[in-house]
């Protein structure tokens, strides 16, 4: 790559280390190569030295110099690179503007479909930080991700438009001011129907899924979600309402397999063998980020957003007999 680049970590990419980040963007880099970039100061987060295993926040701005990457293992992840990464694609703003569900000056929020990728990765063509590139104003700047979601999970996904605002709701998020509130259909039902999973996440030797770990493991992080049974239809599926306390990578998929109530349709981690679907449901993942609370970057009021569900997910609530009209967020809403 050739120029100078400043790169924005999102809320999920907290606590990370430094040269695991550095991996994941950039996979080409030689670690030797990024040793020496740290030593000589060229690698700088919010305009300061580190060192390869410093952890970094969300909203931290980490300053990438020209680097020398292996081509043949960089160009598996070339969607990445930014801005030349993907050409203006015709159609990109208008699809981004239909998914568009709340706008200001400073935030835009997104109802993602299921199925299109947030960030770039290998043998990605289409993501929605390449689509953002059609936003890209005078300045240079384009809307950022402060936070992200799987590929299969659809809803809620919050951008800032201006630096400041992504500062501002990046720190919302660490100080846990958020509340983000998902809607799933779980294999069972949950007993007892609201409780609250602790665990220890890692991610696995394959780095595709996440693993429940030891306090003390490397690289474990603490995991907290809240959950509500909202409906069940009989003692096969329920419709569960999810509280993500804090904002590890698959977080709620994985805390759902580790109480024996996995979410119908998820191809990691669903763990049931055997399990028959009921009539009409789609084999597809039914996650939904269904709402947000956050406190506005302005400093006036909170953003309060909802998105209606997926084709998929509305129709197994219609075939199952849920109402999603019903629903109160004041009672159903997990509450510590």
């Amino acid at each position: 790559m050739s120029g100078i680049e400043q790169r924005t970590v999102t809320t999920d990419e907290a606590g990370m280390r430094l040269d695991r980040w550095f991996k994941t963007h950039f996979p080409g880099l030689g670690f030797g190569h990024l040793q020496k970039l740290l030593r000589t100061g060229q690698v700088r987060v919010d305009g300061k030295r580190v060192e390869a295993s410093t952890r970094i926040a969300g909203g931290q701005v980490v300053r990438i110099p020209p680097m020398q990457v292996d081509a043949k293992v960089q160009a598996k992840d070339s969607a990445n690179a930014k801005p030349k990464a993907r050409k203006l694609v015709a159609g990109d703003r208008e699809a981004v503007e239909a998914m568009t569900v709340y706008e200001d000056r400073e935030v835009m929020v997104l109802n993602k479909p299921a199925g299109l990728a947030v960030q770039g990765g290998s043998g990605l063509t289409r993501h929605l930080d390449g689509m953002l590139e059609a936003f890209r104003d005078a300045k240079g700047e384009k809307p950022r991700l402060v936070h992200r979601l799987d590929r299969e999970t659809s809803g809620i996904l919050l951008l800032a438009k201006t630096r400041k605002a992504a500062q501002s709701l990046s720190k919302s998020f660490r100080a846990r001011q958020t509340r983000k509130i998902y809607w799933a259909l779980v294999a069972g039902v949950p007993k007892p129907r609201q409780g609250r999973i602790s665990t220890y996440l890692a991610r696995d030797e394959d780095e595709e899924r996440m693993r429940i770990a030891r306090h003390g493991e490397t690289d474990a992080q603490h995991s907290v979600s809240l959950y509500s049974v909202v409906e069940n239809a009989g003692p096969k599926v329920s419709w569960v309402s999810l509280r993500p306390i804090t904002g590890r990578t698959h977080q709620l998929r994985a805390h759902a397999a580790h109480i024996g109530h996995p979410i119908i349709g998820d191809p990691k981690y669903f763990n049931i063998e055997n399990f028959e679907f009921p009539g009409g449901l789609q084999n597809k993942l039914h996650l939904h980020a269904r709402r947000i609370v956050i406190p506005h970057p302005s400093g006036r009021g909170s953003i309060d957003v909802s998105a209606p569900l997926p084709a998929h997910m509305q129709q197994s609530w219609n075939l199952l007999g849920f109402d999603a009209a019903q629903y109160d967020p004041e009672t159903n809403d997990p509450e510590d």
